[in-house]
């Protein structure tokens, strides 16, 4: 079978190599999709702390099962299903609290595990383990199955910051991340929801999908600025800054309105991971910032449900559809900023 295999930073290597084969614990998959996010074009130019080369990498995997190991229930060949990307342990103290996200033994696909840029994928033990193996539902195409990990992702950012009815939301960030949040604030009863990028080309592209009520460019006007022009001085009930931006972190304080939330949702270059927060707006104008890591196997399944009802669509969003022989193409792309959603097809 062919792989996409990541030796080295920008050294990612097209390679044939035997199919594997599941024990008794574990589920093989056919890989349909496998779509790319700005985490891949990290690891391909600098690598990952949790990432031992030679590794198949990609982690958003959509495919149908092929075999299942003989101590595996519930499974079956022909099987249409969708793969979390981040594995908790399952029985540490935060997991037995329900905060999978934070489990300080989590492991990954694409990182401990082979991924999906592959025509097929060993689903291990690891996973199943947690129930991180999920039916795609009737009328969800594979392709749209591999955005359910980002939106869950995204599930789990909005609920931490607490985003609802009558909700001003401002998200700072206009890739594939920042268009998820524009739709999921929707769903989730935003009055009015705002894009904001620097890069106006970006910026145009995704409003032009997902029609947020304004976009806002920054390397036009003063976010901050605009936002409290938007909101009659009063700033936004949600600021999410969907982007690796100390500055957009630092920014955010200054449009959101008193008693808002502000979700620090991109993490930041591990070369400058700290930024200067007045602590003071944090004080007196009582708002609350909270970060998010990842999804559980539980926001996976509630993705899948949203893109099923149509609650959050993503069908549109997938910009570029790649073989898997274009993978660093694709990478590019994502890179560039030149679409929103890139789907590997292997």
């Amino acid at each position: 079978m062919r792989v996409a295999r990541f030796y080295a930073p920008g050294d990612l290597r097209l390679q044939d190599v035997p199919e594997p084969t599941p024990t008794a614990a574990e589920v093989k998959i056919r890989v349909r999709n496998c779509s790319t996010c700005g985490t891949d074009v990290k690891i391909f130019n600098h690598g990952h702390q949790n990432l031992s080369p030679p590794r198949v990498i990609g982690h958003e995997i959509a495919g149908e099962v092929v075999e299942v190991g003989s101590e595996v229930e519930g499974w079956a060949a022909g099987d249409r299903v969708q793969v979390i990307a981040a594995v908790p342990c399952g029985i540490c103290y935060e997991c037995s609290r329900g905060r999978m996200t934070v489990c300080p033994d989590q492991t990954s696909v694409g990182y401990q595990y082979d991924g999906g840029f592959a025509e097929y994928l060993i689903v291990p033990e690891a996973v199943l383990r947690v129930d991180g193996l999920n039916r795609i539902p009737d009328g969800v195409s594979f392709a749209e199955a591999s955005v359910a990990e980002p939106l869950a992702c995204v599930i789990n950012g909005q609920m931490l910051a607490g985003v609802g009815t009558g909700d001003v939301v401002v998200v700072v960030g206009a890739g594939p991340i920042g268009c998820l949040h524009v739709r999921l604030a929707r769903a989730r009863g935003a009055r009015q929801v705002f894009l904001a990028d620097l890069n106006r080309g970006r910026l145009d592209m995704s409003a032009a999908v997902v029609r947020p009520d304004a976009a806002i460019c920054g390397s036009e006007v003063d976010i901050a600025d605009e936002v409290l022009k938007l909101t009659d001085g009063r700033g936004a009930d949600v600021v999410i800054t969907a982007a690796a931006s100390g500055a957009a972190q630092q920014d955010a304080l200054q449009m959101t309105a008193r008693g808002g939330r502000i979700s620090f949702f991109g993490g930041l270059p591990k070369t400058a991971p700290t930024i200067t927060l007045d602590s003071n707006l944090v004080h007196y104008r009582e708002l609350a910032i909270v970060g998010a890591n990842g999804s559980s196997p539980a926001d996976n399944r509630d993705a899948l449900d949203l893109i099923a009802s149509g609650g959050v669509p993503v069908l549109d969003l997938i910009t570029h559809r790649l073989p898997l022989s274009q993978v660093s193409e694709a990478i590019r792309i994502v890179a560039a900023g030149e679409g929103i959603k890139v789907t590997i097809e292997p």
